[in-house]
C-alpha cells in the first residue's frame, strides 16, 4: 500500500497504537487532537482498509519459559510443491514468523521455544516430517537487543 492511504492524522493514531494497543479511545483522541468520535471512525476505517491487521499482547518469553530464539534456514524441493511449504511451515505453533527467501535456502523460520532439546525435537517431528523439506540449518540467538512489530510511521517518505 501506499502512503496516500495514510493521511497525517491516520499516522499519529497508529504511532499512539503501537506505543499500547490498549489505550483507550478518549486517550488516542487526546493526543492526536480528535474528538472521541473522529478517532473512533478512523480506527474503524483502519481496521476496515486491513492497515491495523490485529492487536496483540508481548509476553516476556524469558519469564514463561520460552526464552531460546532461533532462525530456521529450510531448504524444500520448491518447485514441485509451491507456496504449500510455507503454509505448512506457518502451522508449526512454535513458529513466529515464516519467510519465503531468495538464495541458497527457500525459507527462514523464526521459532520460539523453551530450550535447544524442544528446538531439536521441533526440527525432527515438525519441520523435518514436511516431506518436501531438504534440510535445515539454524542459528540460535544468544542475545537480543531489539524485538518489535513496530513500523517507524514518522520515517514514511511521502509519494510523489
Amino acid at each position: 500500500m501506499n502512503n496516500k492511504i495514510l493521511d497525517e492524522m491516520d499516522k499519529k493514531i497508529l504511532i499512539v497504537l503501537q506505543e499500547d494497543a490498549r489505550m483507550p479511545n478518549k486517550e488516542i483522541s487526546n493526543r492526536v487532537g480528535l474528538v472521541p468520535s473522529a478517532t473512533s471512525e478512523r480506527l474503524r476505517k483502519l481496521k476496515e482498509r486491513g492497515i491495523i491487521k490485529s492487536f496483540e499482547t508481548r509476553l516476556d518469553t524469558e519469564k514463561i519459559g520460552y526464552g531460546l530464539v532461533a532462525f530456521v534456514f529450510v531448504k524444500t524441493n520448491e518447485l514441485a510443491h509451491g507456496s504449500q511449504i510455507g503454509v505448512d511451515l506457518a502451522k508449526v505453533p512454535e513458529a513466529q514468523e515464516v519467510f519465503n527467501v531468495a538464495g541458497e535456502d527457500c525459507y527462514l523460520v523464526k521459532i520460539r521455544t523453551k530450550n535447544t532439546s524442544s528446538l531439536g525435537k521441533i526440527l525432527r517431528e515438525k519441520i523435518g516430517v514436511i516431506p518436501e523439506v531438504l534440510s535445515t540449518r539454524s542459528t540460535i540467538v544468544m542475545e537480543s537487543y531489539k524485538e518489535t512489530c513496530a513500523i517507524p510511521i514518522n520515517e514514511m517518505e511521502p509519494e510523489e
